[in-house]
C-alpha cells in the first residue's frame, strides 16, 4: 500500500467522515486541527504523517507529553488526542475506526445491507435475546463497513483480513474486544451457512474465553441496603415504583431486563408465586412471592402506577408514560438514592446487578447450597454462580491451600 502525503491522507479521511455522517460542527473542528497539524509538519519538513509527528504536535499545541498518554486525561485533552489518533488509524487501516456515537446507519453498500438484514433474521430465528441481536448486528455492521472502506467483498475475505480488523480494536477494553469477536463468530457462522463464504472462519477465529472467575462482584452490606431503602419516599408514586423494583432485585435476585418485562399475568396472587420466562436463558422460573415484595407491588399498582393501557407492571413516570425500553437501565435511579443515603461510591460500579450479587452472597453466607442459589438466580450452569464464592472471604479462609502439600507434588 502506497503511503500518501499528509494533505492527501487528510482529504481521504474527511471523505470517510462525511460518508459516515459526522456533523458539520465536528468536521469544522477537525479541519482546524488538521490545518494546524499540516502547518506544524511543514515547519519540520515532514511530508507524511507519523506517530512521532502526532506526539510532538500534541506536546507543542496542548502540552501533552508522551508519559501523559498513560494517565487519565481531561475531557478536552482526550478529544484532541482522538482527532490526532484518528489520522494514524486511518493511515494504517484505510478505515475510520473511531466513529461518532450517533445512531445513523453506516452501511451504504447494498450487498452488505442485504447481508445485515438476513443476519438479523437469522439471529431472530435462533431466538437470541434482543440485546444480543443488537450487539451482533451492530458489531458485524462495523466489520462490513471496514470491508467496504477497503473495497473488500465477502468472496475474497481471508483470516488475515479478519485479524487485521480485530487488531483495530486493540484500544478497547477486554470485554469489548471479546464481545466483538463473539459477534464476528456468529456473523461468519451465518455467512458460511448461507454460502456467502466458503471457509468456516467462525471455527478459525481466536477464542476469547469469558473471564468469569477473575473479577469479584460488587456487593452491598446489610447496613448499606437498609440506608438505601430507607431514603426512598414511598409516599409518592415514583417512590412506590422504585421501592418495588429494588426489592425485586435484592430480595428475589431478578435481572434488570426481567423486572422491566414483568406483566400482570406473571403474578399468581392466590398461590403467592411469581412466574416468568427469563429473558437471558429462555427458561421458565417460579419465585415465591415473599410478603414485603408482594405488598410493595400491590401498593404501587393500586396507589402509584399511572393509569395507562399496558400489561407491564412498571411504567415510566415521565412522558411518554410507557413501559421501560430494553435500552434503559436503572443505574441512575440507584445512584440518586445512594447520594440521598450518603453511601460512598466505590471504584467498582454498583447498580441493579450488584443488588442481585448481594442477594446471592447473603444466601451463601446462610449456607444455602450452590445448586440452590443457581436455581434461584436462574443460572443454567453452577459455574456461573461459583463467582459469588469470591465475595465470601470467611468461606474462602476455610479452605486454604496446604503449602507443604503443594510443593511436595512433582
Amino acid at each position: 500500500m502506497d503511503k500518501k502525503q499528509l494533505p492527501d491522507l487528510l482529504s481521504d479521511l474527511e471523505k470517510g467522515l462525511l460518508r459516515l455522517g459526522y456533523a458539520e460542527g465536528s468536521l469544522k473542528l477537525y479541519r482546524r486541527r488538521w490545518k494546524q497539524l499540516t502547518e506544524f509538519a511543514q515547519k519540520r519538513g515532514d511530508f507524511y504523517y507519523s506517530e512521532q509527528l502526532g506526539i510532538d504536535f500534541a506536546l507543542e499545541k496542548y502540552g501533552i507529553q508522551q508519559d501523559d498518554l498513560m494517565k487519565k486525561l481531561s475531557k478536552n485533552q482526550t478529544r484532541e488526542l482522538r482527532i490526532i489518533r484518528m489520522i494514524g488509524d486511518f493511515q494504517l487501516h484505510r478505515a475510520v475506526l473511531r466513529r461518532s456515537d450517533n445512531k445513523k446507519k453506516i452501511l451504504i453498500n447494498q450487498v452488505f445491507i442485504g447481508a445485515s438484514d438476513r443476519f438479523l433474521k437469522y439471529c431472530a430465528e435462533k431466538e437470541y435475546s434482543n440485546k444480543t441481536i443488537e450487539h451482533y448486528t451492530t458489531q458485524s455492521a462495523y466489520f462490513m463497513d471496514y470491508l467496504s472502506q477497503r473495497k473488500i467483498e465477502f468472496e475474497i475475505v481471508t483470516l488475515d483480513i479478519i485479524n487485521s480488523y480485530i487488531r483495530t480494536l486493540s484500544s478497547y477494553t477486554y470485554n469489548t474486544v471479546q464481545q466483538h469477536i463473539c459477534s464476528l463468530r456468529a456473523f461468519f457462522r451465518f455467512l458460511y451457512s448461507e454460502g456467502s463464504v466458503t471457509t468456516d472462519f467462525a471455527s478459525k477465529m481466536p477464542m476469547v474465553k469469558a473471564r468469569k472467575q477473575t473479577s469479584i462482584p460488587s456487593i452491598w452490606t446489610q447496613e448499606e441496603l437498609k440506608k438505601l431503602i430507607e431514603v426512598i419516599d414511598r409516599g409518592n408514586p415514583k417512590g412506590k415504583r422504585d421501592y418495588a423494583i429494588i426489592l425485586l432485585a435484592c430480595r428475589l435476585g431478578l435481572r434488570c431486563v426481567d423486572i422491566k418485562n414483568l406483566c400482570f399475568k406473571n403474578f399468581n396472587w392466590s398461590e403467592k408465586k411469581l412466574c416468568f420466562v427469563q429473558s437471558k436463558t429462555k427458561q421458565e422460573v417460579v419465585f415465591p412471592l415473599v410478603s414485603d415484595v408482594g405488598w410493595a407491588i400491590i401498593d404501587y399498582v393500586k396507589h402509584g402506577r399511572p393509569n395507562v393501557d399496558s400489561q407491564h407492571i412498571f411504567i415510566r413516570h415521565k412522558p411518554p408514560l410507557l413501559p421501560f425500553s430494553e435500552g434503559e437501565s436503572f443505574h441512575q435511579m440507584i445512584h440518586s438514592y445512594m447520594q440521598k443515603a450518603r453511601i460512598p461510591k466505590l471504584q467498582k460500579r454498583r447498580g441493579m446487578h450488584s443488588l442481585r450479587h448481594t442477594m446471592a452472597s447473603f444466601l451463601l453466607e446462610s449456607d444455602t447450597p450452590l445448586p440452590v442459589i443457581s436455581d434461584i438466580l436462574g443460572h443454567l450452569d453452577t459455574n456461573s454462580t461459583a463467582v459469588y464464592l469470591k465475595v465470601d472471604m470467611k468461606r474462602l479462609a476455610e479452605c486454604p491451600l496446604d503449602f507443604e502439600e503443594v510443593i511436595s507434588v512433582e
